[in-house]
């Protein structure tokens, strides 16, 4: 046969043999693309539905899931159309790739994962008023990476999640109801059981404090100065401008019924021993021994 057709059919073999391997990387990327499109992605977010994880956690599942379907499309038909050493190659450089930047990225990462926790536990929502680290506020937005917090002073924190899901943190609105608690001093000479009396009144007479739980007051501790006594009483809907505003009204009541009943809310005293040397004394001094040297 002559070389020139020999080469023709060369030519042929490989042209016909690109044209399958492109047929056949096109039918495997559909197929699995289809697949994972209509089937697997709904199928996730179902089932992220079903758990009854959050709005943002189900589109970032629906993401994840169409990523995951894309890449999926890609090496299966890679391998379909025997391109398999190539898509070896690629996924150990990927891997690498990948590596490098969880190494680098691994707080950002940390913060992500725990605002998935965050969303899906709901230790707090936005419009709760939260306590953590010494620092409190009301939650404005939680998102993946932080959650932003306005403080009463009108201020806002940024605060990573990971600080959020890997610390205390107190949220004092997660019930119907929220018990309050105050230590009243009295002095020593005053009568305790009229005090305590007095104390419950005026937590029965505050139109916000509840009468069941009933309000409680119980002795504990005998201070330098005074006798602590401790009133504990609960409200209903806790908020963080009801739990102030209660509070103030109730403990101004207590002060001003321990007036009129001549209850002493005693402040700590200091008794003082010993002398004090003036500058002009001791210059007597010192002139009286500075004679007597003289005259000896």
């Amino acid at each position: 046969m002559d070389p020139i057709q020999i080469d023709e059919i060369a030519n042929a073999v490989d042209v016909g043999s690109i044209a399958v391997s492109l047929l056949l990387f096109v039918a495997g990327f559909l197929v699995v693309f289809l697949l994972g499109k209509y089937l697997f992605v709904p199928g996730v977010r179902r089932a992220l539905g079903s758990k009854g994880f959050d709005d943002v956690v189900r589109s970032l599942g629906t993401s994840v899931a169409n990523a995951v379907v894309w890449v999926a499309a890609v090496a299966i038909a890679f391998t379909v159309a025997g391109y398999g050493a190539f898509l070896s190659a690629f996924a150990v450089f990927g891997g690498a790739i990948a590596l490098a930047i969880g190494f680098a990225a691994q707080d950002l990462l940390g913060n992500f994962v725990a605002g998935v926790f965050i969303l899906k536990d709901k230790p707090f929502e936005v419009g709760d008023w939260i306590e953590w680290d010494g620092k409190s506020g009301r939650v404005e937005d939680i998102d993946l990476r932080v959650s932003r917090v306005r403080t009463f002073d009108n201020e806002r924190i940024t605060v990573p999640n990971g600080d959020l899901a890997n610390n205390a943190v107190t949220n004092p609105v997660a019930y119907d109801t929220l018990r309050q608690k105050f230590v009243f001093g009295i002095g020593y000479d005053d009568d305790i059981d009229r005090a305590t009396d007095i104390i419950v009144e005026q937590a029965e007479a505050h139109d916000e404090v509840l009468d069941e739980p009933g309000p409680s007051v119980r002795l504990v501790e005998l201070g330098d100065s005074d006798v602590g006594l401790q009133s504990r009483w609960w409200i209903t809907d806790p908020d963080r401008g009801d739990f102030v505003r209660v509070r103030s009204e109730y403990v101004q009541a207590v002060k001003e019924a321990f007036d009129e009943a001549g209850i002493d809310i005693p402040y700590v005293h200091r008794e003082l021993t010993g002398s004090i040397e003036t500058v002009e004394s001791v210059a007597a001094a010192e002139q009286t021994a500075d004679g007597q040297t003289a005259a000896e």
